[in-house]
């Protein structure tokens, strides 16, 4: 069973980020066989989504907890969920939360009810914006090769200041990060993954993300960054 410590609107707001926005609480399932309760560990994930949608949209968002019974989220903590749901900021929205418990390897799921709550979240983003306000693909995957000063053509375009996007000709094998400002190497921006992920960075002073594989299948593709969500894409043209 599911609680909330308040299921009334809530409007979250950047002033307010380090307050407390609200505190889940469960009960334990009593997973039970032939020889009484279970004495393995139960690992809890709270599974949080857009209403209607059944818990089946593919940017659900879950977050595990292991062994405990209750988890609070301050302002901040609460919006960055909110934003990787990809809700549009400052529009309320009716967001379902349920508790899904599992023993090990995620065998035998239970689930709590739901409980639902209308939210305006603010924006904010995942991964720091390009300070420059402008972003540019370097590596061996396109024809400057690696380089902090890549030209004009490997300029990406600016959607908003959230989003960015590129089309380039890929070939496998290859290897490409973006950089935000030109003769330096930080900002920097990667990943690990050819389709598509999560947006690795290094602001300055830290370790650099991984280099972004091109995929495995020669072609034009479309390669997106969303700094709000912390995601990038590669859809082939």
């Amino acid at each position: 069973m599911l609680t909330a410590s308040s299921t009334s609107n809530m409007v979250l707001t950047s002033a307010n980020q380090s307050n407390t926005a609200i505190t889940f609480s469960w009960t334990n399932p009593d997973y039970r066989f032939t020889t009484g309760i279970s004495s393995q560990d139960v690992t809890y994930i709270l599974q949080v989504d857009t209403a209607g949608a059944n818990f089946t949209n593919p940017n659900i968002q879950e977050v595990a907890i292991a062994r405990e019974l209750s988890v609070t989220f301050t302002v901040k903590e609460l919006n960055a969920i909110l934003t990787k749901l990809e809700l549009l900021e400052n529009i309320p929205h009716d967001v379902e939360f349920r508790i899904k418990s599992v023993l090990v390897n995620n065998s035998v799921p239970l689930f709590s009810n739901v409980i639902k709550i209308r939210i305006t979240p603010y924006l904010d983003v995942a991964v720091p914006v390009p300070p420059t306000g402008e972003l540019y693909i370097t590596g061996s995957a396109v024809a400057s090769d690696w380089t902090n000063n890549p030209p004009a053509s490997q300029k990406c375009v600016k959607v908003s200041n959230t989003e960015y996007y590129i089309t380039k000709d890929f070939v496998p094998g290859r290897l490409y990060k973006f950089l935000s400002t030109l003769g330096q190497w930080q900002p920097q921006y990667g990943g690990s993954s050819a389709t598509g992920g999560d947006l690795g960075f290094n602001m300055g002073g830290g370790s650099d993300p991984d280099a972004i594989p091109t995929p495995s299948v020669a072609g034009t593709y479309k390669v997106t960054l969303n700094f709000k969500t912390g995601k990038y894409t590669v859809v082939k043209q």
